[in-house]
């Protein structure tokens, strides 16, 4: 909500920053430009998901440059609660950074295990074939955060 979001833009514009660390604050799509009107040019605004294509038959999905227009820079991409509730798979992850960091946009690729994951030791596996597929696409990792 916007208050939620108006205490942490001034937290962060009111705070001593590292010059030497990227600060990005994620946000629903609905309030990109809001944020990106409270915060310093130096503090990264990214949505919380975009889609593989620019348009199309895909009602209600974002593309990456609909984020940019609104001033964001960055997009958070394959976020645990978007794999399991909408099963998203990890093809469809990785063509979404890639389509992502074709249109400029800077990315944080989320990865990682589920609990049922972990407690049946599958964890390295579950991460490398998460890291793979996102690996298999894309070859400058200079705009992604793992």
């Amino acid at each position: 909500d916007k208050a939620s979001i108006t205490a942490l833009c001034k937290m962060l514009s009111d705070a001593s920053l590292d010059s030497n660390t990227e600060i990005v604050v994620g946000c629903p799509s609905l309030y990109i430009a809001f944020a990106r009107g409270l915060l310093p040019a130096s503090i990264g605004v990214a949505g919380q998901n975009c889609y593989k294509a620019e348009k199309g038959a895909f009602t209600g999905e974002v593309s990456p440059q609909m984020l940019k227009d609104v001033g964001a820079d960055w997009v958070i991409l394959g976020h645990s609660e978007r794999r399991a509730i909408f099963g998203e798979s990890d093809q469809l992850v990785a063509d979404k950074v890639a389509y992502a960091l074709a249109q400029g946009m800077k990315v944080i690729a989320c990865i990682g295990e589920t609990l049922q994951e972990r407690e049946a030791g599958q964890t390295e596996a579950v991460v490398f074939r998460q890291t793979k597929a996102i690996a298999d696409l894309v070859k400058d990792w200079s705009k992604v955060v793992v």
